[in-house]
């Protein structure tokens, strides 16, 4: 459930006389953890040897920030002109609001092009294609995002004549710095805050859902009638599982997970343009990191060399130990994250661990848990790039000085989590379950909530810019009251939305197909797709099927062989129904394998997962219901087999 609990939004002011306003959602105490630990940063940095500056940064134009966009978020082919089925796959399954997304960053590059006179740019109408009509509602309920729909035999055929060009539909806007509209000129579906909280959402639109494209969802708001203002209790929030069930970032392959990173991060940028706030990107501080040791080193750096030892490790070793020193005797010390501890062992350690912890000579147990959380602090402060964009901080700021319910926040701060790398994704989620580890004994180390997202703010978002104390706390304050987000909504915060899943199952389909070389399908791809959503976003909810693979794969008596090569019981034709979840066909391999309590043991550690498809590879929620993802995937292959952990 999502409440305002505990989690109102700082409100800052750009006035001298309201200043005090920054700080008047941290109490006294958690303003003083915050000062004190400023200063033990600065005196911890001078004790050590000069940190490396970061490289001098080139002044960039508009057009430079947006070609580093369009690769990031997979879309290179855009600058290169190079034919690759993933950037044509990826652009066919864009939403109304993520192609308007697109368009305005790709407008903005070509403009800057032209004006340098540097390349030959293409126009998006080369790239796209022409539309000449609007699309019917029939040419919307195809099988796939692609335009196309499977005939009697399952071939792909040609879309409509009256398809319409991925980007032709959005209107052209002026545009500003990323995106942003140009002074006096608005932002095509923006909507105000008080657009999105007054109008009449229907209750079961108060839910959570994973189902809907968020920022479809804010530009819906507008196309609302107007009701009373009304606070919203904490009841009023609730998050229900679909038939689908949840999914973890480590339930899909590392492939899907690389294009939910980039579809987030097109996602996420769209949220902002819906309420016209733009998330404006700078050129990043090129610091390099250290190429052995421990503190200073990149997380990749740090996993790669992990993976010598163990390859299944996601979270850094050495921060494991760390969790482990603090669990071990510290979770009920007072103020465990408010001590500095002695600065000669912290110094000696830090030490030991850069020249021993690689070669496993260090002696953990003469570490006392206060070094432990001293260490575990400098460890994030000193990565080469912060744990958490920075960048991203401005816009969050200006999203939460409007005020909007937390469900919009949490939306804005899911996007940005699922965009992250790996890397730094695995480590968040590790560090998020250890702190609330910590603040679950409040009553004994006196460490809230509030005191712990206050002392890491600093430490997990920073910035080698240089600030005014008042620019410090006021970054800082909403840091902060992210790490508060993260902390609250724990269980939801890392798991995939079911949208963007049906995204990677799109555009793995348009993968495959683009791969044959079938002209049509080329010419497809240059349509628009059918999650435009021209009528409601709501469409989306599950993926679409033509009636004619409805007659293929929808069977009420639908039968699957699941495979289980480390059970007694390696293979088992299952008859789905309804009603048949993936912990039922668990419990059926158990009742049909079990010989003793070894059996019993081991399929308590084994999962479904569907492979192949139109999905690398799915660890399924025990409570998925089976043949919704069977209707939806009915080429994939289903295997028992242990799930894979940090």
């Amino acid at each position: 459930m999502l409440s305002n609990e505990s989690l109102h939004s700082p409100a800052f002011s750009r006035t001298n006389s309201q200043a005090s306003v920054d700080s008047a959602s941290m109490d006294s105490a958690s303003m003083e953890d915050f000062w004190r630990e400023i200063e033990s940063i600065k005196e911890n940095s001078m004790g050590r040897q000069e940190e490396p500056a970061p490289a001098e940064v080139k002044p960039v134009d508009e057009g430079e920030l947006e070609a580093e966009w369009l690769q990031d978020v997979g879309l290179s082919t855009l600058i290169s002109g190079d034919e690759e089925e993933d950037g044509k796959a990826l652009l066919s399954t864009l939403t109304r609001t993520q192609a308007a997304a697109v368009k305005k960053r790709y407008n903005t590059y070509t403009q800057t092009m032209r004006k340098k006179n540097k390349q030959s740019v293409r126009d998006v109408r080369d790239i796209f294609g022409v539309s000449e009509s609007p699309p019917d509602a029939a040419s919307l309920n195809s099988t796939t995002l692609s335009d196309g729909s499977q005939d009697e035999e399952g071939k792909f055929a040609l879309p409509r004549s009256g398809s319409v060009s991925i980007l032709e539909t959005i209107p052209d806007i002026p545009v500003h710095s990323n995106g942003s509209a140009s002074p006096g000129q608005p932002v095509q579906n923006s909507v105000s805050d008080d657009d999105y909280r007054v109008k009449n959402i229907p209750p079961e639109a108060e839910e959570l859902s994973f189902e809907v494209s968020y920022s479809e969802m804010v530009t819906e708001a507008p196309k609302r009638n107007k009701c009373k203002k009304s606070d919203f209790k904490k009841e009023d929030y609730v998050f229900t599982k679909t038939r689908f069930g949840l999914t973890e970032a480590g339930d899909l392959s590392a492939e899907d997970m690389k294009k939910i990173r980039h579809l987030s991060l097109i996602e996420l940028t769209a949220f902002f343009d819906a309420f016209g706030i733009p998330l404006k990107r700078n050129k990043t501080e090129k610091v390099k990191g250290r190429d052995n040791g421990i503190f200073g080193v990149p997380l990749t750096a740090l996993l790669e060399n992990d993976r010598k030892k163990d390859p299944a490790v996601k979270v850094p070793l050495v921060l494991q130990k760390f969790f482990e020193k603090v669990e071990e005797s510290g979770l009920e010390s007072e103020g465990i994250f408010r001590l500095s501890g002695c600065t000669a062992k912290v110094k000696q350690y830090r030490e030991e661990l850069d020249a021993k912890f690689n070669t496993d000579k260090f002696k953990w147990d003469k570490m006392c848990h206060r070094e432990a959380a001293v260490m575990l602090k400098a460890f994030f402060r000193e990565l080469p790039t912060s744990l958490f964009p920075v960048e991203y901080i401005p816009a969050f700021i200006t999203l939460m000085e409007r005020g909007p319910h937390i469900r919009v926040q949490f939306q804005a701060l899911h996007l940005m989590v699922m965009a992250l790398p790996d890397a730094n994704r695995d480590t968040a989620q590790a560090l998020m379950t250890f702190f609330n580890k910590v603040i679950a004994n409040e009553s004994k180390n006196r460490m809230s909530i509030w005191n712990i997202s206050t002392i890491m703010a600093p430490n997990l978002f920073f910035s080698r810019s240089k600030h005014s104390d008042y620019e410090e706390l006021r970054l800082a304050n909403t840091a902060a009251h992210i790490i508060r987000l993260m902390l609250n909504y724990q269980k939801i915060l890392w798991k995939v939305p079911s949208f963007l899943i049906n995204q990677v199952r799109r555009m793995n389909e348009a993968t495959m197909l683009l791969k044959k070389q079938l002209p049509s399908v080329k010419k497809l791809l240059r349509r628009k797709t059918i999650e435009r959503e021209v009528t409601s976003p709501k469409t989306s909810k599950v993926l679409q099927k033509s009636p004619s693979l409805r007659r293929m794969s929808d069977v009420p008596e639908g039968v699957i062989r699941v495979h289980a090569p480390r059970l007694s019981k390696v293979s088992m034709a299952i008859q789905l129904s309804s009603q048949t979840k993936a912990k039922d066909i668990l419990a059926k391999f158990q009742y049909e394998s079990s010989h003793g309590s070894s059996e019993c043991i081991k399929i308590q550690n084994q999962r479904l997962y569907e492979i192949g498809g139109n999905i690398g590879q799915h660890c399924l929620d025990p409570d998925a219901y089976i043949l919704d993802v069977y209707h939806v995937n009915p080429q994939a292959e289903w295997v028992i087999k242990p799930q894979s952990s940090f």
